[in-house]
């Protein structure tokens, strides 16, 4: 059974003033046309918005994301180097070059080609051929490749992803979502700050062809600097981007537009909103006391709690009563309980999602209570329990 109790301190006069802590109201802050949309702050990792973010769908060239996380991790392990060159194989040409009519960079069969430049054709051109390039140089096959951004993924956290191809061209069982790509993007932008910046790169000349990178968040003065764009006719137009402004940054995946147009316009609205309509509150120090839980037959009948490290969320200026914060913890505990455990979190909703959830430990211990306050406790229980 799930407890909620939250203790007088501070911070608590902020929190009753940001929070209402009434029963979850259903509704969304945002609209927006896409069918699948998620959105979250890079500092906070607040979810701030959500609509059927855990719906499995084509990636298209989403799933170059995934490619470049993989390669980026052999860079930064030291494995490869950026210097490094792979040959074009008839494979690639064929499924991603010239001949395939798809997204290129026009690779030429058995030559060679250095590592950064592949990379800046898949980000900025979102070249089919450079993905396989880059897979078979360092996997042996594109299906080996596939296998390993699987299994990155799942390294990463992300459950659902499932890779059969480095492109995103069409492929049964190939699926992603949009909750896992946003996830994805801010990975990236934390982890590999020095390769992030191609994502931003307007265009890109290689072998004497000029193209121009086909996000169009980019030269829409938003202080956008990525990520990917993508299409497939079962789930529509599809994007991740990434805007940074004002000392906040977000990240945010959309599927299920009917037209680039629409696209352009839906991802710049949710960036836009993600950026202006919240503002960061700080409603508890590093190291003051969040919450207390019950402690069954201990010395104490509760243990307060703590965060690791201060507690900051992001609060609508416009619609603060759409906001719900609970503490939750399976309970009560049961005596001896140590310091430094954790027992539950702090839960924040905004409308309708489950925004963020900030773990809670223990902050001291409580031993076991002499035997007498334990039968006390053993009775309260019982007759609560059955209440229950």
């Amino acid at each position: 059974m799930a407890f909620f109790r939250i203790v007088a301190s501070r911070a608590l006069a902020v929190l009753l003033v940001s929070l209402l802590l009434l029963a979850p109201v259903r509704a969304q802050l945002f609209e927006t046309r896409a069918t699948q949309a998620f959105m979250i702050d890079a500092d906070t990792g607040t979810i701030l918005f959500s609509k059927d973010p855990d719906k499995p769908i084509p990636p298209a060239s989403l799933a170059k994301l995934m490619t470049m996380e993989v390669t980026f991790d052999a860079l930064k392990s030291g494995r490869y180097k950026l210097e490094d060159s792979f040959v074009v194989s008839e494979h690639a040409w064929r499924t991603g070059g010239a001949p395939s009519g798809t997204s290129t960079m026009f690779a030429a069969l058995k030559s060679s080609v250095r590592l950064e430049d592949l990379i800046q054709g898949v980000i900025v051109q979102s070249a089919n051929d450079g993905c396989i390039i880059i897979a078979e140089g360092m996997a042996g096959s594109e299906e080996n490749f596939a296998a390993m951004m699987t299994e990155r993924a799942r390294t990463l956290g992300l459950k659902t992803s499932v890779f059969k191809n480095s492109t995103g061209l069409p492929a049964e069982g190939q699926v992603v979502t949009v909750r896992e790509l946003t996830q994805l993007a801010l990975h990236i932008w934390s982890t590999y700050p020095e390769y992030y910046r191609y994502y931003s790169q307007r265009d890109f000349t290689w072998n004497k062809i000029f193209q121009r990178n086909r996000n169009p968040l980019l030269a829409m003065d938003i202080g956008a600097d990525g990520l990917k764009t993508g299409y497939t006719e079962e789930s529509g137009y599809a994007i991740v981007g990434a805007v940074s402004r004002g000392g906040r940054r977000v990240f945010a995946a959309m599927s299920g537009m009917s037209s680039d147009r629409e696209r352009a316009e839906e991802a710049r609205k949710l960036l836009d909103w993600g950026i202006d309509a919240f503002e960061r509150n700080q409603i508890f120090d590093d190291g003051e006391v969040v919450g207390e839980a019950q402690v069954y037959g201990g010395e104490k009948s509760t243990v307060p709690l703590k965060a690791r490290g201060p507690v900051a969320i992001l609060v609508p200026i416009a619609n603060r009563d759409k906001i719900i914060a609970r503490i939750v913890y399976e309970g009560p505990l049961a005596a001896p309980v140590g310091p430094g455990v954790r027992v539950g979190s702090l839960k924040v909703w905004i409308g309708d999602s489950l925004s963020q959830e900030t773990p809670l430990y223990t902050a001291e211990a409580v031993g076991l209570g002499s035997l007498h306050r334990r039968a006390l406790d053993a009775i309260a229980e019982l007759a609560i329990g059955w209440i229950r």
